[in-house]
């Protein structure tokens, strides 16, 4: 028989994954009750590269949830739906994982097999997510969230700005994320490189993000063709774990 995907902690997590959290509070919860479980996960434990991605999420999600609080979004239902939509997907990933279900996104798979070696390193384990997580997810979380709110991403509208400033929310967090994977030896080269780092890892945040809403809005204009969404889906899912596999792979870390 099979070893639990999860080792030790397999019940924990399905146990977390059996219901989708409601609301933001409850997103920031369960990512942060699953990151205290993926740091016990054997035998990499606190270096569990999946946590790597995990934490990040937190850290935004947590700066999100702040910003809701603060009035810092012209739209605030749109953004906590999305949100909470957004959230939704990366946890049903986890759960088919768990489940060993062959409907697990390739584009989630190739991080999710590095859990038990060969070690991969932070950074590219985090950009892995990340690129999982907006290039794939990110698309069809819009589209479902303007399809229950009964909108559509619009350019300019209220909703796309508030999309665009967790964009500066990114580039608030991104350079103590970032140089808390770094090692020493890389801590000084960053320190010589200036803001540059941080300026260019900003921008392709950002520029990741916009070709997510473009490629929100054309799932919108298929949204009832089954056939034609689901081509849309096979071809990010596709492109995400082409570089997911890029991201995870020497040349990746050797890029870190």
């Amino acid at each position: 028989m099979d070893d639990p995907v999860w080792g030790p902690v397999h019940q924990d997590i399905a146990g977390l994954l059996a219901d989708h959290p409601a609301d933001v509070p409850a997103v920031v919860d369960h990512l942060t009750k699953l990151q205290d479980m993926l740091v016990r996960l054997p035998p990499l434990e606190r270096s569990c590269p999946l946590a790597d991605f995990n934490g990040l999420y937190l850290t935004i999600t947590t700066s999100v949830l702040n910003g809701l609080y603060d009035d810092r979004f012209a739209d605030p239902v749109f953004l906590a739906r999305l949100d909470v939509e957004f959230a939704a997907r990366y946890f049903d990933a986890l759960r088919y994982w768990t489940e060993s279900s062959p409907v697990t996104p390739r584009a989630w798979s190739c991080l999710f097999r590095r859990m038990r070696g060969p070690d991969a390193r932070p950074l590219p384990s985090a950009a892995a997510g990340v690129n999982a997580h907006i290039n794939y997810d990110l698309p069809f979380a819009l589209v479902t969230t303007f399809d229950s709110l009964e909108s559509e991403p619009v350019d300019g509208s209220e909703q796309h700005h508030d999309y665009l400033e967790i964009n500066q929310i990114f580039a608030e967090r991104i350079p103590e994320l970032r140089r808390g994977y770094l090692d020493n030896w890389q801590l000084m080269i960053d320190m010589l490189n200036g803001d540059i780092d941080d300026w260019y890892q900003g921008e392709l945040v950002e520029y990741t993000r916009n070709v997510a809403w473009r490629n929100a809005q054309k799932i919108w204009r298929c949204r009832h063709d089954p056939e034609a969404r689901e081509c849309e889906r096979e071809r990010l899912d596709d492109n995400a774990a082409a570089l997911g596999r890029l991201l995870l792979s020497p040349l990746g870390a050797f890029l870190q």
